[in-house]
């Protein structure tokens, strides 16, 4: 009897290993579908959510990687080539695509407070800010995040680990996936946050000049540099208006300029930069020392910190350096990502803060939320870890130049709008940069009509402030709706 009880055990035991072996299987291909309903201005919308797995092929065919993607279509649309789909990305690189799928544009948000910090029990709820009213959207993570992983161990990691390759694998991803979706006639978008903004800066030349397919509009939430140039005084004068909007929101300027609403100093300080900082670096050590020393107590008005720490740093004050100085009487730092949050350190002595208290506090509310999501709403059945950051390095960051790639793409497109989306308490990516970034992309004034730029009081995920997180949806429906070409209207100049 003991025998056969053991015999049973041992079969058991292989059964189950064998049923987690198979769990942590990476299929090259997958889908659940489930359908579910929001409710955004009011109106019911009906949608099917298809969350699954397809392959990154080579050259000969073969399938070296697959990509985790979740697709949601509205049902009760009948004509999907007049029907806007677009494609989302969040960045990193090594980022999965959980950020915005749940807390910006998809069906369901996850529980934090009015001004996104984290709250228990872990979920999430409905998205009555949801875009999915007037597009469809494609969530995807590339190789390495979320559920996406390498199928092929020799393929070289340069394959998906570059700035170049990155772009190259992912837009004959989306042009294969719109294919097998059928969705070629559709009005199509990118949307890209943060190291996304490069991407899907990269990713609308490629798929229009190797791809053929072209798109309405791209969306750059938080945009990185893009290869563009701001090297030189330009780097260390263009971070003048974060830190006066960050300082403004944290209250420690002078009473008379914390007395204006932010909208009335932004403005001001952004002329000052252009008009009196970036010159007066151009100097070098040649600039006047009595002009140094009213440059200083100038940049001590706006920012809160003291004419002493700026002038010893030669009026070039390091971002890190402010997260640690700007609050330290009161013995706190703030975010690098979002300079609205607060943290402590070990001691207030220091060049820069412990840890990012944004990034901690987001990594918090999202990784709970995105397993449930995965598990009980999408009915993903896998024990593989969804990655919120994945092993993506060494990263390939050479011959960037996806700026000027979507300025080129927007050249031979005449139908192409471009919005950026900053938080003017981002420090990260930070928002004059992004305004510097649409300035360089159109020096000669040619595209203005087709550049658009909003800023919103938050920081690098904008959309975690609940009031933000209606605005934005709201500018990227309106942006949707406005890229849409009439009826009969012809792309030329």
């Amino acid at each position: 009897m003991k025998k056969q009880l053991l015999t049973l055990s041992m079969i058991l035991l292989t059964f189950t290993w064998g049923m987690a072996q198979e769990r942590r299987e990476v299929k090259v291909e997958s889908s659940s579908v489930t359908n579910g309903e929001v409710t955004i201005k009011g109106q019911r919308v009906p949608y099917k959510a298809t969350a699954g797995t397809m392959p990154v092929w080579n050259e000969d065919g073969e399938p070296i990687a697959t990509l985790f993607f979740t697709y949601y279509e509205r049902t009760d649309v009948t004509d999907k080539a007049k029907r806007p789909l677009v494609y989302s990305f969040n960045g990193g690189p090594g980022s999965g695509s959980l950020w915005m799928h749940l807390a910006y544009t998809g069906p369901y948000k996850l529980n934090i407070d009015d001004e996104g910090y984290p709250l228990q029990p872990y979920g999430v709820s409905k998205n009555p800010h949801s875009i999915l009213d007037v597009a469809d959207i494609v969530y995807i993570d590339p190789v390495n995040t979320g559920y996406s992983r390498i199928l092929d161990k020799d393929e070289p990691r340069s394959t998906f680990f570059g700035i170049n390759s990155d772009i190259k694998y992912l837009s004959d991803w989306v042009k294969t996936f719109t294919t097998r979706q059928n969705r070629w006639q559709s009005p199509k978008y990118l949307i890209g946050e943060s190291y996304g903004t490069t991407r899907v800066a990269g990713m609308a030349h490629e798929l229009q000049n190797s791809h053929w397919m072209y798109l309405n509009g791209v969306i750059l939430v938080s945009p990185t540099g893009m290869g563009l140039d701001r090297s030189g005084p330009v780097s260390a004068a263009n971070y003048l208006p974060y830190f006066a909007a960050t300082s403004w929101y944290h209250k420690v300027l002078p009473a008379d300029l914390q007395a204006k609403d932010l909208d009335e100093i932004l403005p001001e300080v952004e002329a000052y930069t252009l008009d009196v900082l970036i010159p007066a670096l151009s100097k070098g050590g040649t600039l006047d020392p009595e002009e140094r020393k009213e440059i200083a107590k100038k940049m001590s008005y706006y920012t809160g910190m003291s004419e002493k720490v700026i002038l010893e740093h030669a009026l070039a004050v390091p971002t890190s350096f402010y997260w640690k100085e700007v609050m330290r009487d009161q013995g706190l730092t703030i975010g690098r990502l979002d300079s609205r949050y607060r943290g402590i350190d070990q001691t207030d002595a220091g060049e820069r803060y412990d840890y990012d208290p944004a990034l901690t506090s987001w990594n918090h509310a999202f990784s709970p939320a995105m397993n449930y999501y995965a598990k009980n709403v999408l009915k993903v059945d896998t024990d593989l870890t969804y990655n919120l950051f994945g092993p993506v390095h060494p990263w390939d960051r050479s011959n960037e130049n996806t700026g000027r790639q979507l300025a080129q793409a927007m050249l031979q497109n005449p139908y192409m709008h471009v919005m950026t989306q900053s938080g003017y308490f981002d420090g990260g990516t930070d928002y004059f940069n992004a305004k510097y970034n649409m300035w360089q992309m159109d020096p000669a004034g040619k595209m203005q009509d087709r550049l658009h730029f909003k800023g919103y009081r938050s920081g690098h995920m904008m959309y975690l402030r609940a009031e933000d997180l209606a605005n934005s949806n709201e500018d990227i429906r309106e942006f949707i709706k406005m890229s849409l070409p009439g009826e009969g209207k012809p792309a030329k100049y």
